[in-house]
């Protein structure tokens, strides 16, 4: 797969044009800035260094960010939308890392000593997001540690998550895994629906579309969940619970 690095996906990627609240207020970079756990309580001066040093994006659904090897230049802070973050075996097969949400960051290699890129990066949404420079990163962590110790935080949690994913693969069977990951993507909460497709799914699970397809099939026949293009809605969290021993 072809890699552009940080000024070929700037090229490509599109001005960022900033959504309005419901009553039709449109949200500034500084807004947004603000959102973000890792930068509450900075001083009025230090928000407008992040705020002059960074550059909005609108990335759309489908566009990788990074890939592989490629040089770690920027960390990203995700502003609405969702990216995806993965690694590809030798053989092809897509592994899924981590879902990234809006008001966290991405990318986080710079702020690690790597000067290399470990998997790749895909909106799997559009996504409006801001890029910050590795030295503006290394220059702000040096001047607010409150913020390496928030990002610091951010990723031990998000190391759990994926310690999380990763036990789900090694012990769990086909069926016990895709369960685990409906419940989360639902948060538990029947009538609960997200958007994701059988092929989304089995590269979360490792497992092949096929695969994913049968066993929907059978938790809809079962009640436990309801199937549309696209989506798939909870109906039953407690009987899918019970599917996670099998």
């Amino acid at each position: 797969m072809k890699t552009y690095g940080l000024q070929g996906f700037l090229n490509r990627a599109r001005s960022g044009v900033s959504p309005s609240f419901s009553g039709g207020v449109s949200l500034t970079k500084r807004d947004y800035l603000l959102t973000m756990d890792i930068f509450r309580d900075l001083p009025q001066g230090q928000i407008e260094m992040i705020e002059h040093s960074t550059i909005m994006r609108t990335i759309p659904k489908g566009q990788i960010i990074y890939s592989q090897e490629d040089r770690a230049e920027a960390l990203f802070l995700l502003k609405s939308g969702q990216i995806t973050i993965y690694r590809l075996t030798p053989a092809g097969k897509r592994l899924e890392l981590a879902t990234i949400g809006p008001k966290a960051f991405f990318g986080e290699m710079p702020l690690l000593g790597e000067s290399l890129r470990h998997a790749y990066a895909e909106a799997t949404e559009e996504s409006l997001l801001c890029v910050m420079s590795r030295a503006d990163v290394e220059r702000l962590i040096r001047d607010q540690p409150s913020v390496a110790l928030r990002m610091i935080e951010s990723l031990g949690r998000r190391l759990a998550d994926r310690e999380v994913r990763l036990e789900e693969l090694a012990y769990r069977s086909a069926p016990a895994r895709i369960a685990a990951v409906l419940l989360r993507l639902t948060e538990g909460q029947a009538g609960a629906e997200v958007a994701v497709t059988h092929q989304e799914l089995g590269d979360m699970i490792g497992a092949i579309r096929e695969t994913v397809t049968k066993l929907l099939d059978e938790f809809q026949a079962d009640g436990l969940i309801e199937l549309r293009r696209g989506h798939v809605r909870l109906r039953d969290p407690e009987r899918l619970r019970s599917r996670l021993d099998e």
